[in-house]
């Protein structure tokens, strides 16, 4: 912890004086991002560090192995399905990216299983994800690992157009969907494409 209020001290010594007109607007004036990430819990993934955005700027989910479910309203507890609600249907953001990475720890164990201390929570929320898995073996292709992190992405952005409020502003053009990776060897971040690959995003 003491890490941790050291790095406090020093946000408050040199970011908050040159930042404190940024925050005190959006404390006046709320908050409009336009777009939502959606991201894993990985500690070496932090979107906003790799899009260089300032406070206010994205609308951030982050959950193991950034899933979305699939649009089911029942009582039961919903957290990633009422961050998805808020940020499209309230906050009414333009763009919506489902950003996977290498070496993702939730694919590893959609792939071989949880630890033991992890099964009570781990292995139900990976079943959401066990259709990719299945594509992926199915290919055989040489990187299990790498592909089923692509195909992960693709299937939550499947999911999110399974959301009818979501599907409809996709269809009239006012929400866009992309598919990302991270790659946190290289630092390189990948696009999904047309044809289903991804292929790295050009920068000037």
């Amino acid at each position: 912890m003491q890490k941790l209020f050291d790095g406090y001290a020093r946000f408050r010594s040199t970011q908050w004086p040159e930042r404190r007109k940024t925050f005190e607007g959006l404390a006046d004036e709320g908050q409009n991002p336009q777009t939502m990430v959606i991201a894993c819990s990985d500690s070496r993934v932090d979107p906003t560090m790799i899009f260089d955005a300032e406070p206010g700027e994205l609308f951030i989910l982050r959950n193991v192995a950034n899933l979305v479910p699939p649009y089911e309203p029942d009582t039961a507890f919903h957290a990633t399905s009422a961050a998805l609600e808020y940020a499209v249907r309230v906050l009414e953001v333009r763009d919506l990216i489902v950003m996977g990475h290498a070496m993702c720890g939730g694919i590893r164990v959609l792939l071989d299983g949880a630890p033991v201390q992890g099964g009570d929570f781990l292995v139900p929320w990976m079943r959401i994800a066990e259709s990719a898995k299945f594509r992926v073996l199915a290919r055989a292709p040489a990187d299990v690992h790498t592909e089923c992190e692509y195909e992960t992405v693709k299937l939550s952005l499947g999911n999110l157009m399974t959301f009818p409020w979501l599907a409809e502003r996709v269809e009239a053009g006012s929400l866009k969907l992309t598919g990302m990776s991270f790659d946190i060897r290289s630092g390189q971040l990948l696009m999904l494409q047309g044809d289903g690959t991804f292929a790295p995003v050009d920068i000037p």
